[in-house]
C-alpha cells in the first residue's frame, strides 16, 4: 500500500472509538506474530484522563536533550495520522508509515486466515503496532506511549511498560470507564504490575485511594509527585504566558524550571515528566539536570493552548479541560475573547463544560467537525442558550464557515481593542482546523 491507500484501509477498519474492541488477545497475537518489538526497547506508558499527552511531550523533549534515541506514539492526531508515530522528535515519513502499515495488515490478515485470530485487529490496535514496529527497525532505545482510552485492555499496554506515569483522573468516558471516579481509575491503574516502576501525579483522594491500592497489591512503591511546588509567572506577551516552577523530587531540587508549554496546568504534567525522567537514570539513562531543564522549556505540543495561523487552539474535551482553558483565559486582562467556536462529540459532559466555557465568549460559534459521534449543532445551541444570549449564538455546521465566520467578527471589531479567536471543545475539531488552515494558507 502507497500512503494515501494505507490511510483509507485503517479508516475502513471503523472509528476508533465507536469500532474499539477492548482487550489485550488481539493485539498480543500480532505483536506476537511482528516478532514482539516492543521487547527491544525500554517502555514508559502514560496513564490517566488529563495531561497525558503533555507528560509525553514533556519526557520525550528530556530524553532527546540527553541524547537518548527515543520515540512516541500518541493520539488522537490532528492533522496527519504519521504524527501518531514520533523517532528522535520527528514525524514518521509517509513512505515509511504506509510500508508499516502494510506489514501489519498483512500479518493480521494471515492471523485470521490461520485461524488464529477471528477477526483483523481494529484502527488503533493496528495503528499502535506500526508504531512500536517502526520503534524497533529505527533501533530505538526508548518509547514513551500515551495509553489511548483507561488502561486495563487498552492496545498500549501489551507493550508492557517498565515504567508507568498516571496523570490527573478525573471524569471522561464514563460509558466505558465507569461513573464513579474510583471505576475510572481503576481501569487507568491496571497498567500497574509487578515490577513497574510508578509515578503518580497529584490526584483527587477517591482515586489516589484505588491507584494505592494496586501499587499494594502488585508490590509496588510508587513515586508520588508533590503538590507543593511554586509556581512563578515569567513572561506575559502576545497572549502566551510563560511560567517557571520550583519544586523537589526525591532526588533532587529543581529553580526556575521554564515550561514551553501554556497554562499553569503544565506544572503538575512537567513535574510528573520530572520524577519519570528520574527513575529513568535507574535503567541506565543518562540525564543530567541540564537536559531536564533544556527539556522543558523546548517542549512543543500541538493542539494544546497553541496559537496557530492567529488563532488560539485547545482541545479541552472534558470538564478538566474546559477549566483548565478557563483559568488560562483569566490570565489575560484586557484580552477580549471575541469568538469562540466550538465543537464536541456526544459522549461529553458537554452541559459542565459549556457552563464553564460559553460565558466568557461575546460570540459563539457552534460547528460540527468530520465525526460519527459529534453533537449536532442544533443540540448544542439548545445547551448554549442558558449561557449566553441567543443573538450571540450562531450554528455554522461547516468548520471552514465556521472559522471564516469568526474572521468576519474580529474583522469588525475596533483595531484598538486586544482580541482574541478560540477554537475548542474537541481535538477532532482542533484537527480539522488547523488543516483547512494550513490548506489555504501553507505558510502559516
Amino acid at each position: 500500500m502507497n500512503f494515501d491507500e494505507s490511510v483509507k484501509y485503517l479508516y475502513g477498519l471503523g472509528n476508533e472509538v465507536l469500532a474499539m474492541k477492548l482487550g489485550l488477545e488481539n493485539i498480543g497475537k500480532l505483536l506476537s506474530a511482528l516478532g514482539d518489538p516492543q521487547k527491544h526497547y525500554l517502555n514508559v506508558q502514560i496513564a490517566g484522563t488529563n495531561g497525558k499527552g503533555s507528560t509525553v511531550a514533556f519526557l520525550e523533549s528530556i530524553c532527546l536533550e540527553a541524547g537518548i534515541k527515543t520515540a512516541a506514539t500518541t493520539s488522537p492526531h490532528l492533522i496527519s495520522v504519521t504524527e501518531r508515530v514520533r523517532i528522535d522528535g520527528k514525524e514518521i515519513g509517509e513512505e515509511d508509515f504506509a510500508r508499516h502499515a502494510s506489514i501489519v495488515r498483512e500479518t493480521s490478515e494471515k492471523l485470521v486466515e490461520s485461524g488464529v485470530l477471528e477477526t483483523v485487529p481494529t484502527y488503533f490496535e493496528q495503528v499502535t503496532a506500526i508504531a512500536l514496529n517502526a520503534f524497533a527497525e529505527a533501533k530505538v532505545e526508548l518509547a514513551i506511549i500515551e495509553t489511548g482510552l483507561g488502561g486495563r485492555f487498552d492496545a498500549t499496554t501489551a507493550a508492557n511498560a517498565e515504567v508507568v506515569g498516571i496523570t490527573s483522573i478525573d471524569y471522561d468516558h464514563q460509558r466505558i470507564l465507569g461513573n464513579t471516579l474510583a471505576e475510572i481509575a481503576a481501569e487507568k491503574a491496571a497498567i500497574i504490575r509487578e515490577h513497574t516502576k510508578v509515578v503518580v501525579a497529584p490526584q483527587k483522594a477517591e482515586a489516589l485511594e484505588i491507584i494505592l491500592k494496586q501499587c499494594r497489591a502488585k508490590g509496588v512503591k510508587p513515586v508520588l509527585v508533590s503538590a507543593d511546588f511554586i509556581i512563578k509567572k515569567t513572561s506575559h506577551k502576545k497572549g502566551k504566558s510563560a511560567i517557571s516552577v520550583n519544586f523537589s523530587t526525591e532526588n533532587d531540587v529543581y529553580h526556575d524550571l521554564n515550561l514551553g508549554l501554556a497554562g499553569r496546568h503544565q506544572a503538575v504534567n512537567a513535574l510528573t515528566a520530572v520524577n519519570l525522567a528520574e527513575y529513568l537514570r535507574e535503567f541506565g539513562c543518562r540525564i543530567e539536570k541540564e537536559n531536564i531543564w533544556n527539556g522543558l522549556q523546548n517542549t512543543r505540543h500541538k493542539g494544546r493552548l497553541e496559537f496557530y495561523d492567529g488563532i488560539l487552539f485547545d482541545g479541552a474535551h472534558n470538564v478538566a479541560g474546559a477549566q483548565a482553558l478557563r483559568d488560562y483565559l483569566k490570565e489575560f486582562q484586557g484580552l477580549d475573547l471575541i469568538a469562540m467556536i466550538f465543537g464536541t462529540m456526544k459522549d461529553k459532559e458537554i452541559d459542565e463544560i459549556a457552563e464553564i466555557l460559553f460565558p466568557v465568549a461575546e460570540n459563539l460559534i457552534l460547528t460540527e467537525p468530520d465525526n460519527p459521534r459529534v453533537k449536532s449543532v442544533g443540540e448544542l445551541k439548545e445547551i448554549a442558550s442558558k449561557y449566553i444570549k441567543a443573538d450571540k449564538i450562531f450554528s455554522v455546521p461547516d468548520v471552514a464557515d465556521a472559522i471564516n465566520s469568526a474572521r468576519r467578527i474580529a474583522g469588525d471589531y475596533p483595531a484598538s481593542k486586544r482580541h482574541l479567536i478560540l477554537v475548542t471543545g474537541s481535538l477532532y475539531l482542533v484537527g480539522e482546523a488547523q488543516k483547512i488552515l494550513k490548506e489555504t494558507n501553507p505558510n502559516s
